[in-house]
């Protein structure tokens, strides 16, 4: 349990230091390039938004699956074994580039990086609870679709 809110206090700490860090180094982008970012900030609200509705009463911040949880397979978690992770990162993107921050693409990178290891953290305690995650896991992307094979 230490582990999970290791992980949890990390993420609220880049979540911070995204949401209140200043423009000390901005960068010079084309303007279509701040259209994407809010293209990118849109899919991934919809993203998280479908993989919170996905999970129900499963939701948690914590790595570790709650105690009555079920294996969620379908909706966006057929494609995506972790829709609110690859949201985020997709939203933290967008905004970073619709700003133009530096900072914040960094800490978006570093987000992703800390996403990894909790994730996969997660993933070992979901094949522990889980038979079948082993499988589900082959079939399907950690933050994006896999091609079909």
């Amino acid at each position: 349990m230490k582990k999970d809110f290791l992980y949890v206090l990390v993420q609220f700490g880049l979540f911070v230091l995204y949401f209140f860090s200043w423009s000390l180094y901005p960068i010079d982008l084309p303007e279509w390039i701040g259209y994407l970012g809010l293209v990118l900030l849109a899919g991934g609200i919809i993203v998280i938004l479908f993989g919170i509705l996905n999970l129900n009463e499963n939701l948690s911040p914590f790595p570790s699956p709650k105690e009555n949880a079920e294996l969620i397979q379908n909706g966006i978690y057929k494609y995506i074994r972790h829709p609110i992770y690859s949201g985020i990162l997709l939203a933290m993107t967008g905004f970073a580039l619709f700003n133009s921050s530096l900072e914040k693409i960094v800490i978006t990178v570093l987000m992703a990086v800390v996403f990894y290891y909790k994730s996969d953290y997660e993933e070992k305690l979901l094949i522990k609870k889980y038979a079948p995650y082993e499988q589900y896991r082959k079939l399907t992307g950690r933050f994006f679709p896999k091609k079909p094979e």
